[in-house]
């Protein structure tokens, strides 16, 4: 917007000083030969009265040395009376133009070398008509005709110049407001609630300005209630939590019992961070400060224990691989139990009873992978599956899990991705980047054996 306001300044003014300075150009030129040719007329006119009185050689050429042009004057004197004709001073116009002049009895202006002559016809005693010459050299009609033009030239560069600083000041005025507008709105999209634009510059913009403030307060007071909701939806959860909690208290001894009591408390935990959060409006993937995150395989190694009971229970087969060593990545430890909870939640919510799953673990050099597999009948719709609150098509499915598993990824840089296991169902990839690097591509390598990473998964 501000180089084309420029630009326009620049073309109009320009024609504007086109138009007006070549027309003072040529009247400048006109009157410098109007100058030139009257100071030829008045020389002329000096002679005339000494033609009138004599013809006698001697005295004009002291009248026209007295003139003070006796270099550029001629007087041409035809003969009569039995007197021969006389010719002062140089001839530069020819003998056809005199003639004409004499005959015509008016003044004629004619080209010459260097210049022009005015002839001007003289009445003398005699009757005759005696024609006078002045020379106007080429310099003489053209003076200051180039500095004038000068002049102009120097006027229109000003005007152009100064309408360009008047331009990209006014430009500067429009471009700035909606500079800010721009990146206020890019504020807010990166999730800085608190940013606003200063309600200045041409009407257009500041009512804009208006309007954007006024939304991005609307959009802080919606988040706002959304967190509240949130805050009290989770809370009344406590309720039947609590019932919860004393029915586990009252079962007794036993396995099924611990896990029982184990996943009330779990459960009670969760309810707590959720609320938290949602009063704090804090993201729970956010690992700040050197040496966060967690160790994803003790992690892994926890919720398998967990989950093992239930899978004995139901006959499914369970392997575990890459968690023999730690595996440091920058993610908080609740949040990877979540997403790994989520994911076996969905194992046992949507597969048959006696279903084998598997969880694998891949160290790489610039990404941790983590796999979670199963023999069930799979994903028709990955996409579907993906998408937030639309769920897998599986009757009782939200689509909130897998949505948990990609914010986690996608908190590093990574992301998840749904396919086929080795064992006939689905395979969910968990890609968490380390460093904040470049997503993993094929061709990656695991640290440990350097196996590429297609070939080992597949090989699960």
């Amino acid at each position: 917007m501000r180089w084309a306001l420029v630009k326009v300044c620049v073309a109009v003014t320009t024609m504007v000083v086109v138009a007006f300075a070549v027309p003072l150009g040529l009247v400048i030129r006109e009157m410098a030969r109007d100058r030139a040719f009257s100071n030829a007329e008045r020389e002329a006119a000096a002679v005339a009265p000494a033609l009138s009185i004599t013809t006698d050689r001697d005295q004009l050429e002291r009248v026209v040395a007295s003139a003070g042009s006796d270099a550029g004057m001629a007087v041409h004197i035809p003969a009569s009376g039995g007197t021969s004709a006389v010719d002062l001073g140089r001839q530069r116009a020819t003998d056809t133009d005199i003639e004409a002049v004499r005959r015509l009895g008016r003044a004629s202006t004619t080209e010459v070398s260097g210049g022009s002559t005015l002839l001007q016809p003289v009445a003398i005693g005699s009757g005759a008509i005696a024609v006078v010459e002045v020379y106007v050299p080429e310099a003489e009609v053209s003076n200051g005709v180039g500095l004038a033009w000068a002049v102009l030239a120097g006027v229109g560069a000003v005007l152009v110049v100064g309408s360009v600083a008047v331009a990209d000041r006014l430009g500067v005025r429009m471009v700035q407001p909606a500079q800010r507008l721009v990146e206020g709105a890019h504020e807010l999209g990166e999730g800085k609630l608190g940013a606003r634009v200063p309600e200045e510059g041409p009407a257009e913009l500041r009512l804009a300005a208006v309007a954007f403030n006024s939304m991005a307060d609307q959009v802080v007071q919606l988040l706002a209630n959304e967190r509240e909701l949130a805050a009290d939806l989770s809370h009344r959860l406590r309720t039947p939590l609590t019932v919860l909690r004393l029915n586990a208290a009252s079962l007794g001894e036993g396995p099924a019992a611990d896990q029982t009591r184990a996943a009330v408390a779990q459960l009670e935990h969760e309810v707590d961070t959720i609320i938290r959060t949602a009063r704090e409006a804090k993201p729970q993937t956010t690992v700040a400060g050197p040496g966060a995150g967690c160790d994803a395989a003790e992690v892994v190694r926890e919720r398998m224990a967990f989950w093992s009971a239930l899978a004995e229970d139901e006959g499914r087969k369970v392997r575990v691989a890459g968690v023999d060593r730690p595996v440091r990545i920058p993610v908080a430890r609740a949040d990877l139990a979540a997403a790994l909870d989520a994911l076996l939640g969905n194992v046992f919510r949507h597969t048959p009873e006696g279903t084998a799953f598997a969880v694998d673990v891949h160290n790489g050099d610039d990404a941790v992978i983590v796999l979670v597999s199963d023999a069930g009948p799979g994903i028709t719709d990955p996409e579907a599956a993906m998408a937030r609150g639309r769920g897998s098509g599986s009757a009782g499915s939200t689509g909130l899990g897998l949505d948990i598993v990609r914010r986690l990824a996608e908190s590093t840089g990574g992301d998840v991705r749904i396919g086929s296991s080795v064992l006939g169902g689905t395979e969910i990839r968990i890609w968490i980047q380390l460093d904040g690097r470049a997503p993993v591509r094929r061709g990656h390598r695991d640290r440990k054996t350097g196996t590429p990473w297609r070939r080992r998964h597949s090989g699960t």
